[in-house]
């Protein structure tokens, strides 16, 4: 590894013993998160930008409480009662020079502190990784460029938990309700870790809080960001724009391991990578096919076509009985792979490989008492992708 990748930045400090006296000794009885205040964050550029932001604030108080003292002071010491007469002049060269300078002197200190911690926060050069994101309506895909490593991550909270509005105590809120995910984005511990961030479908914004990473993930646009993060852990966080029905169902995980720990899984996903290809050129008998496709409709399609395949009309159609499970499988594969325009049904031809997709249209048609006998092969898909 070059040596200038392993080059970390230099210490976001604000200027001398002033950030200390502030942010330090008033906010240090702060030691777990505020109901009233923004986090500080594990990283560097997080304790910068908490820092700058305590900083400003209590500036602020400071010459609130100059500003509006004097305010009450004159208007109680020199009020009509105590008889008390207003002073008649016009214009004042050292007033006016005062209330100028001062609120400059007052701006410059703020912005050698901001300037440096703006340019760290936009300076993702020399990563040592480089992981693209894309927001899909309600999930996340990361891609480790590079790697051969890619993977979707959703919500993993039952729907029991959300939907059990009237029985509570049946589905009890886990402790991570809402913010936990089937596969939590994996970096590694002390590594300048590049984020490339877009989206397929609609606006989303990847947000977690405690490592200050905030990008808005556009269609057509990749955005950049990065972190590196000191210590490993587990970080929540969850997508910050309004981009839908489920947008409270679109959480983010990000698990932070030790380098040794983080080579072992990418090495293993690697490796799960190339078996995964592999199965494209098989051939699977109908339980292999039911089986699988079982796990991925429960994964990416009970949440609106039901586990029962009734799914909430009209929103979400049925599809037990329905017309496109017993219909033409030309018809079907269509809808699952390119998705239905001006409908909450997504394209899934990018977010499930052949054998997901082979696998999960076979359940389909033969679910539910649809039993329609036949079956596809990932082959059959990967022709019909070629052919579109």
């Amino acid at each position: 590894m070059r040596a200038a990748t392993r080059r970390r930045l230099l210490p976001l400090a604000l200027p001398g013993a002033t950030l200390s006296a502030f942010s330090g000794s008033l906010l240090a009885a702060e030691a777990g998160h505020s109901s009233v205040n923004m986090t500080r964050g594990v990283t560097e550029v997080s304790h910068a930008i908490y820092d700058l932001h305590m900083y400003t604030l209590w500036v602020c108080v400071a010459i609130g409480v100059v500003v509006f003292g004097v305010m009450f002071y004159s208007i109680f010491a020199h009020r009509k009662s105590k008889g008390a007469v207003a002073a008649h002049f016009h214009e004042s060269t050292t007033l006016e020079i005062a209330w100028t300078v001062v609120p400059f002197l007052i701006l410059a200190t703020f912005a050698a502190p901001a300037t440096r911690t703006l340019l760290s926060i936009y300076n993702a050069d020399e990563a040592d990784l480089d992981v693209m994101i894309t927001g899909y309506q309600w999930k996340w895909k990361y891609e480790y460029l590079d790697k051969g490593v890619s993977f979707f991550s959703a919500l993993s909270t039952s729907p029991n938990e959300f939907n059990n509005i009237n029985n509570p105590d049946q589905a009890p809120k886990g402790e991570h309700y809402l913010l936990e995910v089937d596969e939590p984005l994996v970096i590694p511990a002390g590594k300048k870790v590049r984020f490339l961030v877009t989206a397929a479908d609609v606006i989303h914004s990847w947000w977690v809080p405690q490592l200050a990473v905030k990008k808005d993930a556009i269609p057509g646009f990749v955005n950049e960001t990065w972190t590196r993060v000191p210590e490993p852990g587990i970080y929540r966080g969850q997508c910050a724009e309004l981009c839908g029905k489920d947008h409270g169902f679109m959480p983010i995980v990000v698990n932070v391991l030790p380098e040794a720990e983080f080579d072992g899984w990418l090495a293993k996903r690697k490796e799960e990578a190339d078996a995964e290809k592999a199965l494209m050129a098989q051939t699977f008998t109908m339980d292999e096919l039911m089986a699988r496709g079982e796990s991925v409709y429960n994964k990416a399609c009970a949440s609106c076509h039901q586990p029962n395949g009734e799914g909430v009309p009209p929103a979400f159609p049925a599809l037990k009985g329905s017309a496109i499970a017993m219909g033409p499988v030309d018809g079907h594969l269509d809808i699952v792979v390119n998705g239905k325009q001006g409908t909450a049904m997504a394209a899934f031809g990018a977010q499930l490989n052949e054998v997901d997709l082979a696998a999960v249209i076979t359940y389909e048609r033969n679910a539910w008492g649809n039993n329609m006998g036949d079956m596809l092969q990932p082959i059959d898909v990967a022709k019909f992708k070629k052919a579109k």
